[in-house]
């Protein structure tokens, strides 16, 4: 008999989390937070467009607030969760759900459309079940990000020499880099680097963030 393999207990048991379902609610501010983690802070605004199962039931699973917590910088446990359209209200941060009609790669589909100022950023993320996540999109960019290696997020100015410097980075710590997505708004504005990692390396989130011209570092493993 082959044996059962699975990658976290969360592909027995479930997350633990606020709401019905592992999917739409969990899976759903997973992607939230994450979002915001990639943007760096709050954003004044931002579009929400559900596709298929999401814009079916977004209202009745939660889905809504999950997403919107997520963004907030709630996780899936987070007793505030409930509130969280009421806290965005609150925090100034405005939100628009927009249901669409067509078919998307997989049936709980978001984007997101991020302002903040004149900066602007767009994301689409997959619950791919048990709280699991992708982000498939990013800029217009497709990206395969699924949270389940070691990852750094950078938030950072975009200057000559900034790959290089974080790249070095690395090399020096002898961490092998997986891949490494860079996108960025416009010549000299912010830009984005993700990075996956063959191992666990949280110590390196505070070198990363003692170069100049790093807005903000978020590590996930």
């Amino acid at each position: 008999m082959d044996q059962l393999k699975y990658k976290s207990v969360f592909d027995i048991i479930g997350p633990i989390m606020v709401g019905p379902s592992s999917s739409h609610t969990a899976g759903a501010a997973r992607i939230g937070k994450v979002v915001r983690s990639i943007f760096g802070e709050q954003p004044d605004s931002v579009d929400i467009y559900l596709y298929e199962s999401f814009a079916k039931t977004y209202r009745g699973h939660g889905t809504d607030v999950a997403l919107v917590g997520g963004l907030l910088g709630m996780a899936p446990d987070d007793p505030r969760l409930a509130d969280s359209l009421k806290i965005a209200y609150e925090s100034q941060m405005e939100v628009l759900f927009v249901p669409r009609n067509e078919k998307a790669e997989h049936p709980n589909s978001v984007k997101m459309l991020l302002t903040k100022g004149d900066r602007k950023m767009t994301v689409t993320g997959i619950s791919i079940g048990g709280g699991n996540i992708q982000i498939s999109e990013l800029n217009g960019f497709k990206i395969s990000l699924t949270m389940g290696t070691p990852t750094f997020i950078t938030v950072h100015q975009d200057v000559p020499g900034m790959i290089a410097k974080v790249t070095q980075l690395f090399s020096e710590a002898a961490v092998n880099i997986g891949t490494m997505t860079v996108t960025r708004e416009s010549k000299g504005e912010k830009a984005i680097m993700i990075i996956e990692v063959d191992e666990p390396r949280p110590d390196i989130k505070e070198k990363l963030k003692q170069l100049d011209h790093i807005y903000n570092v978020t590590y996930f493993d």
